[in-house]
């Protein structure tokens, strides 16, 4: 902990700085493959600092990397800048209320712009380290647009961008703080577009063939088939072309949106075939013609214990997150606004921890068990880098304790004063583990050695096939 004594001064001048970027990004609320001004604004700040700005990063014009040091081990910081659809949320408001600042349709419901300046403030610290010590390291901080629903990194990953780091960092806001220790789900996206045949549905509805009738017949297929597929796989549809708003035409297009979530790469694959066969029989019935559009996929995630040690060593070395009163009685209030079950929810994992007392802030740290295998239920386009590179994240509490991810309370909640301290918690702990990282080498020659194991001996494969165009490429 001796470097981030040293380095006390710089994160106290910076911070200032760092929020101000996090609450610009937070009104900008930018869409997956559509985040231009925050991919700007943070690779504008580190050419400022001193940093080597390659844009355009594979292909994508809202990705880029940013690297200080010309020798030594890699290490890359993985930030994030993207909103979800839906979520415009006024800023401090305990009901939900569409925004007066930022009148879009999307807001921080993830706290992406948490998790992008917290990258970017560890990688100025690492760098400011580096500097001091004249220890060797490389430091990357990759601007890595579309995780929600696009899979940036996935396509950056098929890009081979990744390929020469030595570790990973990232981290993700929430309401506690703690690993990241659990696997996610590999997913597989896919547009299945029905072509039927327009009629008069009164007059001469034999004529016709609906392209509705074979969605709702492969929605239905897809019921059944949940009886018949792993208890850790998750299926989800929306219906994006319902085919037209005038019920007296038999619908001769429609079109309907899956993501197929399992628990392995290859159980994804296997039940997205499934998947497939039910839309290809919805279209035999219907007489329709089918047309199968891949839009994205992700990996599962491979944990790396050797990294995670390190990473908990220094949580634990930092302390617990400081919390002032002012931001203990505005979490009360947001508190107040949530569901029990979602408190519950959040609160179960942590039992041996909160002992019978639920706190407006979780200021302790989630206990970690090396040998656990839980699953989160979700999907993240980091897992793509951890099968590439030793990769290690933390959570990190910035939100009243039980804030669901993706709600308007997490979009109201993402500029307030518990946001900004836990944004600065995370960049000291990515710090933190870095320095480590590099002051004990051995550390990733380890990491690198469990990641070949966890692997089982196989290489990395993309999950997004090399003809499958970037979404914004597409016709």
């Amino acid at each position: 902990m001796q470097a981030m004594s040293a380095l006390q001064d710089f994160f106290q001048r910076e911070t200032p700085r760092m929020t101000a970027l996090a609450d610009q990004i937070w009104s900008l609320a930018e869409l997956r493959y559509a985040e231009n001004a925050s991919a700007q604004l943070h690779s504008n700040a580190l050419e400022q600092a001193g940093f080597r700005i390659t844009r355009d990063v594979a292909g994508i014009p809202t990705a880029f990397m940013a690297e200080w040091g010309d020798a030594g081990p890699v290490i890359a910081l993985l930030g994030e800048y993207d909103a979800l659809s839906g979520l415009n949320q006024q800023s401090g408001a305990l009901v939900c209320t569409p925004s007066i600042d930022s009148p879009g349709l999307a807001g921080h419901g993830c706290g992406h712009h948490l998790l992008g300046t917290s990258a970017h403030f560890a990688a100025i610290a690492l760098q400011q380290h580096l500097k001091r010590t004249g220890l060797s390291g490389r430091v990357r901080y990759y601007g890595c647009p579309a995780e929600e629903g696009g899979s940036g990194k996935t396509f950056m990953a098929r890009a081979g961008v990744f390929d020469d780091v030595d570790a990973a960092l990232t981290w993700h806001p929430a309401s506690y703080t703690g690993l990241f220790s659990q696997s996610t789900l590999a997913n597989i996206q896919a547009k299945f577009v029905f072509h039927g045949k327009a009629s008069h549905a009164a007059h001469s509805p034999h004529l016709g063939r609906s392209a509705l009738d074979a969605v709702e017949l492969m929605n239905v297929g897809v019921n059944y088939l949940r009886e018949h597929m792993p208890s850790d796989a998750r299926v989800h549809y929306a219906i994006t072309d319902s085919g037209g708003l005038s019920p007296n035409v038999v619908q001769a297009r429609a079109e309907v949106l899956y993501l197929v979530r399992a628990a392995r790469n290859h159980e994804a694959a296997e039940l997205y075939e499934r998947v497939q066969n039910v839309a290809r029989g919805a279209a035999l019935m219907t007489d329709c013609r089918l047309e199968i559009v891949f839009d994205k996929a992700c990996s599962n995630l491979l944990q790396n214990n050797t990294l995670n040690k390190v990473m908990y060593a220094q949580m634990q070395a930092l302390g617990q997150l400081q919390a002032d009163a002012q931001a203990h009685a505005v979490a009360g209030q947001f508190q107040a606004t949530l569901d029990k079950n979602d408190v519950d929810a959040v609160s179960r994992p942590l039992a041996s921890v909160l002992r019978g007392k639920v706190p407006a802030i979780f200021e302790g740290l989630m206990p970690y068990d090396p040998d656990a295998s839980d699953i989160m239920f979700g999907s993240t386009d980091v897992a793509d880098v951890s099968w590439i590179t030793p990769t290690v994240q933390a959570w990190v509490a910035c939100y009243a304790f039980g804030t669901p991810l993706h709600s308007w309370q997490m979009v109201s909640q993402g500029q307030s004063g518990l946001a900004h301290t836990g944004m600065v918690h995370a960049a000291k702990i990515l710090t933190a583990t870095a320095v480590e990282l590099l002051a004990q080498p051995e550390l990733l020659e380890r990491a690198k050695e469990e990641l070949l194991q966890r692997r089982e001996g196989k290489p990395y494969i993309c999950p997004i096939p090399a003809e499958v165009a970037l979404p914004f490429l597409r016709k």
